[in-house]
């Protein structure tokens, strides 16, 4: 596991060597956070929780217009309404 070095300036900061900030994709005015134990720190990149789910759902394998986009949601909703029966249980007629 490579090592790198960094001084501290009069100011308490450090920087993060180039092939670490590459690596973790660390750029300008990014967040960081620090873990500390009894004789070591962890510094890790603050990421945001859409941040954290970019890309998580891979992309369509071909790609539809607004048109298709809409009629597929209208089905899938109108699927989920005729499941649940015309009066949920928690509006049920008695």
């Amino acid at each position: 596991m490579p090592r790198y070095t960094s001084s501290v300036s009069p100011k308490g900061q450090i920087t993060i060597p180039v092939e670490m900030r590459e690596k973790f994709g660390i750029d300008p005015r990014d967040r960081v956070t620090f873990e500390v134990g009894d004789d070591f720190i962890i510094v890790r990149p603050l990421r945001s929780p859409v941040d954290e789910l970019y890309r998580s759902v891979p992309e369509p394998n071909e790609p539809h217009d607004w048109k298709t986009v809409r009629a597929n949601a209208w089905e899938e909703h109108a699927d989920h309404v005729a499941s649940e029966g015309i009066y949920p249980e928690s509006t049920e007629k008695s």
